[in-house]
């Protein structure tokens, strides 16, 4: 087992990294509260009109907010292993798959609203103006 000490600039790159991974999922958070704040103020007003624009806003939101919890503990796991703080990288990368397994139904679900199948084609046959039927197979 390789026993060598932690590089010098490890310990303080880390906590440098994970207080930037805390602030900015704290600031993606508070995006999102606002956007639930806009919705709630475009519900409750007459209009209405900006409700599909900010469903997309909070999608994106909540997709940004998805890879930042994900991406950042395994940033700091790479860059703790680099330091060979093993441990730590440990850590780091156990607090990645637990919020990945958490944040990849969210994504998910967020993506889909974002990109919606196709309509399925109409699959019996129709009349169309002029008394034309054209249907395959008849």
């Amino acid at each position: 087992m390789d026993r060598r000490p932690a590089t010098p600039w490890a310990p303080g790159v880390v906590a440098l990294l994970t207080v930037v991974w805390l602030i900015g999922g704290l600031v993606l958070l508070g995006w999102v509260f606002a956007i639930g704040l806009d919705g709630w103020a475009d519900q409750h007003s007459n209009q209405g009109n900006g409700a599909d624009a900010l469903a997309r806003k909070a999608n994106v939101a909540l997709l940004l907010l998805a890879a930042e919890v994900v991406a950042g503990p395994a940033v700091i796991a790479v860059v703790a292993r680099g330091g060979l703080l093993r441990r730590t990288a440990a850590v780091y990368l156990v607090i990645a798959l637990g919020l990945g397994v958490l944040a990849v139904p969210v994504a998910v679900g967020a993506y889909r609203e974002l990109n919606p199948p196709p309509p399925p084609a109409p699959t019996r046959c129709q009349e169309h103006s002029g008394g034309d039927t054209r249907c395959p197979g008849g």
